[in-house]
């Protein structure tokens, strides 16, 4: 006599498309993240009520906490950034620059960056500002 045995579906899950999805996931954050940087120059802007939003940036002036100064991501000394600038507007013809100094940066530093400017011919400057 033969018995029939009964027959019992075992449903299993096939993870394998669960984990490429996952592990292209983390693909495209950890690209996606290295992607998008801060600047290299590390800048605490003083705050402002009347603050403006952030536009594009053409020529910008940074001043770290340490008084080292850096224009269009280039560190320069304070003596030469007024003919940088000169160059520099030589080649892109603009006359407005924006001035980035760190809420902890010498005050004798931005005025004499100031001066600078104002010797490379432009009148049109603004320091930026973070808003409250």
């Amino acid at each position: 006599m033969e018995f029939e045995r009964k027959k019992y579906n075992h449903t299993h899950i096939n993870i394998a498309p669960l984990v490429d999805v996952a592990l292209l996931l983390l693909l495209f954050f950890m690209l996606t993240s290295y992607l998008i940087q801060e600047p290299v120059i590390n800048i605490k802007l003083p705050e402002s009520k009347t603050a403006e939003p952030k536009e594009k940036e053409i020529l910008t002036i940074h001043i770290a906490k340490g008084g080292e100064i850096y224009f269009m991501d280039r560190r320069v000394n304070l003596e030469g950034l007024h003919e940088e600038i000169k160059n520099s507007l030589i080649n892109m013809k603009i006359e407005f620059l924006r001035i980035k100094a760190d809420k902890d940066a010498d005050v004798g530093t931005l005025i004499s960056v100031i001066d600078e400017v104002r010797l490379a011919g432009i009148r049109n400057y603004s320091i930026v500002t973070e808003r409250r």
